[in-house]
């Protein structure tokens, strides 16, 4: 099922709810009931829960917005490692030269097709990339320079391996969902509470009221699925790309 249809059978859901339940209510109400008798306690209750929950959301999309620019950043620090090692061991012997770029577009071809798959599907890196990745630093690290025009070029072609590495392994922490199960739970119980609170203002059978109430809780429905979508970097809708890898090795998707 599309991320986004998930999104729009949410939003419908929570309308459908709110409006359902307040027809029930406003049917089985006291013939007797004043809907402008509503305590101000009530109110300003409802108003306070409204406004930390809404704090607590923008502080969750802050959050995940965040952890999602990470992963994003891993990525493009990852593929621009690699590409200056590509670019850099032009200087080297040609059968050096090509065997290392050989190895660095094997594993750039591994990672944008069957390892970004797998992060996709099963939140984690493959085993297949890692050893294609030490096969390249077996590659940088073991070659002797031959004179001191290659023994320059050799230290920041090892920082890059080091920096290509590192950032792999910022991308494998990135790819398992960013919020802990007890948030969800925190999230999931204030969006019932607002909107329980919703009925304890006694809203009535009005149009502009029923519209107002099926919004409120339309947008919080909009609000939980941008966390939920935002909290796995790799596998969801608005998802961290391989762009910059696809940018920097064209030919690496195939």
């Amino acid at each position: 099922m599309s991320d986004w249809l998930v999104l729009v059978l949410a939003m419908l859901g929570a309308c459908a709810v709110v409006v359902v339940i307040t027809l029930v209510r406003h049917k089985r109400a006291p013939e007797d009931e004043d809907p402008s008798e509503t305590p101000d306690v009530i109110e300003y209750m409802t108003m306070w829960i409204g406004v930390v929950y809404a704090i607590v959301l923008g502080l969750a999309i802050a959050g995940v917005w965040e952890a999602r620019s990470a992963a994003q950043d891993h990525v493009q620090a990852e593929a621009q490692a690699l590409h200056e090692i590509y670019e850099r061991v032009r200087i080297y012997p040609p059968d050096v030269r090509d065997r290392i770029r050989d190895d660095v577009n094997a594993y750039v071809g591994h990672v944008v097709t069957t390892e970004w798959k797998e992060m996709a599907d099963h939140g984690q890196i493959t085993p297949r990339g890692t050893e294609l990745l030490t096969q390249v630093r077996h590659d940088v690290t073991d070659y002797q320079p031959k004179n001191d025009f290659e023994a320059q070029a050799y230290q920041p072609v090892l920082d890059q391996m080091a920096a290509a590495d590192e950032a792999r392994n910022a991308r494998a922490d990135s790819t398992g969902a960013t919020m802990p199960p007890v948030v969800w739970w925190g999230l999931l119980a204030g969006a019932v509470i607002t909107i329980g609170m919703v009925f304890a203002l006694q809203i009535r059978r009005t149009r502009r009221e029923l519209v107002l109430a099926g919004l409120f809780s339309a947008t919080i429905a909009f609000m939980l699925f941008l966390i939920w979508d935002f909290d796995a970097p790799f596998s969801r809708g608005i998802a961290a790309s391989a762009e910059p890898f696809l940018s920097l090795f064209p030919h690496a998707g195939g």
